[in-house]
């Protein structure tokens, strides 16, 4: 034994070094991580967390000379968003942004429980989801004192409607200011097409309007939801008749509810990457407790820690054994190893109840008109909205 002694620590260095090697080469490749952490039924209050969009630095990274972003559109629909009574609750004020004013936000303790209609299972829901999943990247110019990002959305209708968040969706308001934006999907992510916005909460870009010059912005996820549509293929030719999609959930998930998370996340990815090597992010999880903006609906989902809680996961999404997409990806913590962070969705539900609530008609019915009318319909807004953030740009 003696004699193999000096030998042993050239072999763990050995073992050590292929194991940090296989470990980051995942980070190459198409994650799917299992969780079984158990749900908290402690009250406690939703904390702001930083939004999860990637910061790309100005690199020499180029958009493709053929992605450009059109202009935007307005929104129309006709199911009412189903509420959800919540027994308890417990209230405190959390800011939203470090420029904005305070909001109150409630958790409840012991919510009833929610049965979805039908089961596909979870692995079918993470196909779908897989599936409808999409990168969108945009590039600012160096000078413009706004900062290049990379984030996720959801496909949630076959014509071409692109789910995903408000402090992502705001970039596509700032085609005069030279910043360019494309829809990518794939495995890794290629870019597929150009898109424009079709609604964008003003509410959250009053709050929120200086966020695009800051880093690390912070939030609730309140209002932070937005929809584009799909207006060209940037390799030429015709676009898909269909794409591929996942309907958006009519009912709010509870707690311990088994879901499935899919996203971009790009947060140990150097801007190279980002570009030419960047893989979807596949988790299973449950719901590990609930929340809301308001008195009695849940509207936000707490996700817990996973491989799908870093930079870039933004407008990702969390699909049920229904094969509905429940959640939207907002806010997560981002630091410290990720299974310990915490990763927060907005509900479907909410979604459908503000969108009706700001356009005065149901979000199926923007999802049942031809994206040409809906695009049509909301570029008169697109000035007014795009002031709202250059009034904060040097």
């Amino acid at each position: 034994m003696q004699r193999f002694a000096p030998y042993l620590g050239g072999v763990v260095a050995l073992v050590a070094s292929f194991l940090f090697i296989s470990y980051f080469a995942t980070g190459r490749v198409e994650r799917v991580v299992p969780q079984t952490h158990t749900a908290s039924s402690t009250p406690a209050v939703v904390p702001t967390f930083t939004l999860p969009s990637v910061v790309v630095p100005d690199l020499g990274l180029k958009p493709d000379a053929s992605a450009s972003v059109a202009t935007g559109t307005r929104p129309v629909a006709t199911v009412a968003p189903k509420k959800v009574v919540l027994p308890t609750k417990k209230v405190a004020t959390v800011p939203v942004a470090s420029t904005s004013p305070a909001t109150i936000i409630i958790k409840s303790s012991a919510p009833p429980a929610l049965a979805p209609s039908g089961n596909i299972g979870l692995d079918a829901s993470a196909t779908l989801l897989r599936d409808a999943l999409v990168n969108i990247i945009c590039y600012a110019p160096p000078a413009s004192g706004i900062h290049s990002i990379s984030g996720s959305g959801v496909f949630i209708d076959s014509k071409g409607i692109v789910l995903t968040n408000a402090h992502i969706a705001q970039y596509f308001l700032l085609a005069d200011r030279g910043v360019t934006c494309s829809i990518r999907s794939g495995s890794p992510a290629v870019t597929k097409y150009g898109a424009t916005l079709v609604y964008i909460s003003p509410s959250w870009l009053r709050t929120n309007a200086a966020s695009i010059t800051q880093i690390a912005p912070t939030g609730t996820g309140e209002y932070d939801f937005a929809l584009l549509a799909i207006t060209k293929s940037v390799a030429g030719g015709t676009l898909p008749t269909m794409f591929s999609s996942i309907a958006l959930a009519t009912v709010a998930s509870n707690v311990e509810t088994p879901i499935v998370i899919a996203t971009y996340g790009a947060q140990f990815l150097e801007a190279g990457q980002i570009q030419s090597g960047l893989f979807p992010t596949v988790v299973f999880g449950t719901v590990k407790d609930v929340f809301t903006f308001h008195t009695n609906t849940i509207d936000v989902l707490s996700l817990g820690g996973s491989a799908a809680a870093q930079e870039g996961s933004s407008g990702g999404g969390a699909a049920d054994a229904s094969g509905a997409l429940v959640g939207t990806i907002t806010t997560s913590t981002t630091e410290g190893a990720t299974d310990t962070r915490r990763l927060s969705a907005i509900t479907a539900a909410y979604i459908r109840g503000e969108y009706e609530s700001e356009m005065g008609r149901p979000l199926d019915a923007l999802l049942a008109e031809p994206s040409s009318a809906t695009v049509s319909e909301f570029s008169s807004k697109i000035p007014t909205l795009e002031a709202i953030i250059t009034a904060n740009l040097p």
